[in-house]
């Protein structure tokens, strides 16, 4: 019953929130609601860890490993998103203030509901709805402020995405064809397992291409990106985290769930995909990330870095590389909610989003400066940060299988990445801030949430609890060999 309660408590604080009452229900009952979904999630995970696939309703909702690791990371980024949400909010909404609150909450609360549902549901096709449903339920928290550029980013994402769920759709009605020739049944993920052998190769393969350029436009493969970085440079900040931080990893974890599927025929080649895709997307991101101007378009663009990075490792295969990319999973989506809560804790100072434009931030802010800082060394892969250490050993698990000229080029590209984040984040954080600066106080709930944000990326970056990396071993283990 606690996958079922999953599902319902973000419904039910969707249709709370539009309850005629006090600006403060809204964002009270959607922090109540991803606490609860929080405990709920952590319990589950220490379910799967004790005793393997949860099931709630046979075919139709389940957890297992992997799905139990994003669940859990989306559920701490809501909570902290929804916590955040709450002063910054209130200072983005001008007339009509109550309304444009509740309009908000609803909206949010529907969003991680679809991120949830991709994460719990068994039957394929309603992965499928559910990730459309992300989209649908996120395009209006990308326009929420309302503004020419806001609108244009949110078209832009509605329809690339679209078009990606249109290849999507195809390569979904292939792998149930290829699934029924195999004498399959149920169009479940353990079904598509159980019957991986009796598959046709050719059939799979097409399906599968099809699958990833349509969830990689979602995901932000190159060159399927370019609405992303539009998106979260107009979204805001607390959406950018749940975008940026979960949403990507979320649908990723669709694509990851065909990989046992894929490996029991060699002639698919699916490690090579994988490697290719990943690297060409850390390589462009890192060109990128040199020349960008505005700072949520920074974090973005490393967005697109840090899913090339996970492609990668999963396409160098084995166990060890298969580590690396969970603890990558790990390590991204609680760093990179960091660094957009540090965005838009810097944009309520400054009011600007552009690079040139912010210098001195610790000066003016010493927690958002502070944060800025921390939440850019964390991102680009400085020790002792949880991101260093999952890149390290991606990079290790690289070598040790003899993929010499992938790690090369991974290698250069992560440090051309942090070179370009770190000189962009200096430039902001440091030197002599402009005479006409004035200092805003930060709302209580923004620092509450940075604190929040930054404990695990501390943490994990020099200890990781035991159920925890156990989680991380299982959810490796269940991607293959």
């Amino acid at each position: 019953m606690g996958l079922l309660f999953i599902l319902i408590i973000p419904l039910a604080a969707a249709a709370l929130s539009l309850v005629p009452a006090d600006r403060r229900f809204a964002p009270a009952i959607t922090i109540a609601g991803a606490l609860a979904v929080l405990v709920l999630a952590l319990k589950a995970a220490l379910t799967v860890i004790k005793a393997g696939e949860i099931v709630a309703i046979p075919d139709w909702v389940s957890c297992n490993s992997l799905s139990a690791l994003i669940l859990l990371l989306v559920a701490f980024v809501s909570l902290t998103s929804a916590v955040f949400s709450w002063g910054y909010i209130e200072r983005h909404t001008g007339a009509d203030r109550v309304k444009k609150i509740r309009r908000y909450y609803s909206r949010f609360n529907l969003f991680v509901f679809s991120m949830l549902a991709v994460l719990l549901f068994s039957q394929v096709a309603l992965v499928w709805v559910a990730v459309e449903l992300t989209t649908l339920m996120s395009v209006f928290l990308v326009s929420f402020e309302n503004t020419r550029q806001a609108l244009e980013a949110a078209w832009k994402y509605v329809v690339l995405t679209c078009m990606g769920a249109a290849f999507a759709l195809l390569g979904i009605l292939l792998l149930y064809w290829a699934m029924k020739g195999a004498g399959g049944r149920t169009f479940t993920w353990e079904e598509l397992t159980a019957v991986s052998r009796g598959i046709n190769p050719k059939i799979l393969k097409t399906a599968f291409i099809f699958i990833l350029i349509g969830f990689g436009t979602k995901v932000g493969l190159v060159p399927m990106h370019t609405w992303l970085p539009d998106a979260h440079s107009q979204a805001p900040s607390p959406v950018c985290a749940l975008l940026s931080g979960v949403e990507t990893t979320t649908i990723l974890y669709v694509i990851l769930r065909l990989l046992p599927i894929l490996n029991v025929s060699p002639s698919i080649h699916a490690g090579e995909w994988f490697l290719v895709s990943g690297l060409v997307s850390v390589g462009a991101a890192a060109f990128l990330l040199i020349q960008v101007k505005d700072y949520k378009r920074l974090f973005a663009f490393s967005t697109v870095e840090h899913m090339g990075i996970i492609m990668v490792a999963v396409g160098l295969g084995g166990s060890a590389a298969h580590l690396g990319a969970t603890y990558q999973i790990l390590s991204h989506a609680i760093t990179k909610s960091l660094c957009f809560f540090a965005a838009g804790s810097t944009l309520l100072i400054v009011g600007t989003r552009e690079i040139s434009s912010v210098r001195g931030l610790i000066r003016t802010s010493p927690i958002a400066g502070g944060a800025f800082l921390i939440g850019g060394l964390a991102i680009a892969g400085a020790p002792p940060f949880a991101v260093f250490l999952s890149e390290f050993s991606i990079l290790q698990a690289g070598i040790a299988g003899g993929h010499y000229v992938a790690i090369t080029l991974l290698g250069i590209f992560i440090l051309m990445a942090f070179a370009a984040v770190m000189f962009h984040v200096n430039r902001m954080v440091f030197g002599k801030p402009p005479e006409d600066m004035i200092k805003v106080a930060l709302p209580k709930t923004a620092v509450i949430s940075l604190a929040m944000a930054l404990v695990p990326v501390i943490v994990f970056g020099l200890y990781i609890p035991d159920s925890l990396y156990q989680l991380l071993r299982l959810a490796a283990a269940s991607l293959g060999r």
